[in-house]
This record gives structure tokens, C-alpha cells and sequence, in this order.
């Protein structure tokens, strides 16, 4: 019995000795693979910052990061080595995500994000302060964040053809600065008041929309220069848009209006105007121009078009 117990005591310890060696050995292999994960990852970086600064260019005397057709659909946190850079440029990338770190990028005067597959704008953006453009057009984004009000030094901001955003934070209006907006081919079915309250506003595209009507308060926007509003659902306009005086550009194209209001006549800034494809009521024919190169001047549906139309309109009306 002895014997046995001595046996079974030299068994034990033996088996703990080899399970503290292979414990061991196992911890060292873990350690090993992962030191060897930590040493690809630092080539991996290494390698595309390397591909990353090659994409670097300096233009107008801006660092510029300019990439098109090249699959980047994450960017990497070695980015921020090239912190200094004042310009991005990433088309057709399939980018999926603005990283967060984006608000660590305080020299940003552009950021140009245009047809890729972003779906949101972190909040973070607020923190670039020094931007001037934001162009995020052609991509799949449904809702704009607040924080974009924070961007103080914003003067364009282009959201076209993301087909999902129907409305703007309130607080855009905050932004002192911004005179250039394109919604166009989204899904708003309203102007958002929060461009009927920016004082800089002159350039507004938002065709391509749900617009059924126009707010009576359009005329506050009275810096505004040129107006799209083509391939919408507008059936009037109101009466205020004749306090417009500023306005030189207009396009109505393809709306359901049934008239132009008189108050229009004295919009005398107005210089081009397009009431194509709309089921106007009159049918109105403009005079032979004295001329071939006049006649091949005058727009059928443009500004001619809607003097003569608001005269046949009020000798009907009188």
C-alpha cells in the first residue's frame, strides 16, 4: 500500500510539474503570436501611411490628401500622422464611415467626401472650427447632426443626391457664414426654417425634392441670388416671393404651378427664369423677334415669357 501511495504521489506531482510547463509554454505562444499580431499591425500602418503620404500633394499652398477610385472603405488611425493636412479629397472610395478622430484635423478648410458610401456625420465634425466646405453629396446620409452649426467658419455645405435627408437642424442657422447650400434629390417636402434664418445665405438648390409648397416667409431670405426648384410638387407660389429683390436666378421646371403671380413683374434683379413643364392655365406666345440671334436668345418659358404671361393674366383678371 506503500508502494502505491508513493507511486500515485510521484504520478501527481509529475502530471502538475507537465501542466505548469505547458501553461507556460502556452503563455509564452500566446504572447509570441500576439507580439507577432502587434508587429503586422505596425506594418500594416507603416504601409499605409507610406500609401497614405503619396496621396499627399501640395496645391494653391495647401496639404492636400487626394485619393479617387481606390477602395478605402475605413480609414486608418495612422492618419492622424498627417494631422497638418488642410484638404481631403476621397471620391469614389467606398468610404462607409467618418471617423471619429475627424475632429482632431483643426487645420481642415475642405473636406470632401463626395460620392462614397457614408451613411452618418459624426458629431465630431463641430470640433473643425477652420472648415469652409463640407461636400458630402452622392453618398447615403439620413439625418444631418446639429454639431454641424459648430463648424463657425462654414461657407458652402453641399448634401445633394443622398436621397433620404428631409430635414435641417435648427441650429444651422447659427452659421453666419454659409451662402452656398445644395439639397438637391433628397426628401424634404418643406424649406427648412433654418434657412429661412441665415443671414448670409445666396445660393439654395433644392430640386429633385417633395416641395408641394413655399413658405410665406421666403422673402426673409433676402440675400439669396439664385433659387432652384426644379422637379418638385409646388402648385403656387406666395405672394412674398415678389419681396425677393435680390434674386437674379429662379428655376421652376417641372412643378405642378398653374400661374405666376403678379407680384413678379417687379422682381427687376431677375434675369433668368425657367417655368418650363409646369400646366400653367394661360397659353401664352411671345412676338417675333426683329432678329435670328434675338430670337435665338429669347427662352421660351424664361423671363419674356413671364412679363407676357403676367399681362395676359392681369388684362383677364382686369
Amino acid at each position: 500500500m506503500a508502494e502505491t501511495a508513493v507511486c500515485l504521489g510521484t504520478f501527481t506531482a509529475v502530471k502538475t510539474l507537465w501542466e505548469v510547463r505547458i501553461h507556460k509554454i502556452n503563455e509564452e505562444l500566446q504572447k509570441e503570436k500576439e507580439f507577432r499580431q502587434r508587429l503586422l499591425l505596425v506594418w500594416e500602418e507603416r504601409a499605409a501611411l507610406a500609401k497614405l503620404k503619396e496621396k499627399v500633394i501640395n496645391e494653391g499652398g495647401r496639404a492636400i490628401l487626394r485619393i479617387e477610385e481606390e477602395e478605402w472603405k475605413t480609414l486608418p488611425s495612422c492618419l492622424l500622422k498627417l494631422i497638418h493636412l488642410q484638404e481631403w479629397q476621397l471620391h469614389r472610395t467606398c468610404l462607409q464611415k467618418i471617423p471619429q478622430f475627424i475632429g482632431r484635423f483643426h487645420s481642415l478648410v475642405v473636406l470632401d467626401l463626395s460620392r462614397n458610401s457614408i451613411e452618418s456625420v459624426p458629431k465630431e465634425i463641430g470640433q473643425l472650427t477652420s472648415l469652409q466646405e463640407l461636400l458630402l453629396s452622392y453618398n447615403r446620409i439620413k439625418s444631418v447632426p446639429k454639431e454641424i452649426s459648430n463648424c463657425i467658419s462654414l461657407e458652402r455645405l453641399e448634401l445633394a443626391v443622398n436621397r433620404s435627408i428631409c430635414d435641417l437642424p435648427p441650429q444651422l442657422s447659427d452659421l453666419k457664414k454659409l451662402s452656398h447650400i445644395d439639397l438637391c434629390m433628397n426628401q424634404f417636402t418643406t424649406i427648412p426654417p433654418a434657412l429661412l434664418n441665415m443671414p448670409s445665405l445666396e445660393w439654395l438648390d433644392m430640386g429633385g425634392n417633395k416641395l408641394q409648397e413655399l413658405p410665406d416667409a421666403i422673402d426673409r431670405m433676402e440675400n439669396l441670388h439664385t433659387l432652384w426648384l426644379q422637379r418638385n410638387e409646388i402648385n403656387s407660389l406666395p405672394e412674398t416671393i415678389g419681396n425677393m429683390k435680390n434674386l437674379s436666378t429662379l428655376v421652376l421646371s417641372n412643378n405642378k404651378l398653374k400661374d405666376i403671380p403678379a407680384c413678379m413683374k417687379d422682381m427687376t434683379n431677375l434675369r433668368f427664369v425657367n417655368f418650363r413643364d409646369n400646366p400653367l392655365e394661360l397659353e401664352v406666345t411671345l412676338p417675333p423677334c426683329d432678329n435670328t440671334d434675338e430670337e435665338e436668345q429669347q427662352e421660351m418659358f424664361g423671363i419674356d415669357f413671364m412679363h407676357m404671361y403676367i399681362q395676359e393674366s392681369l388684362k383677364k383678371t382686369g
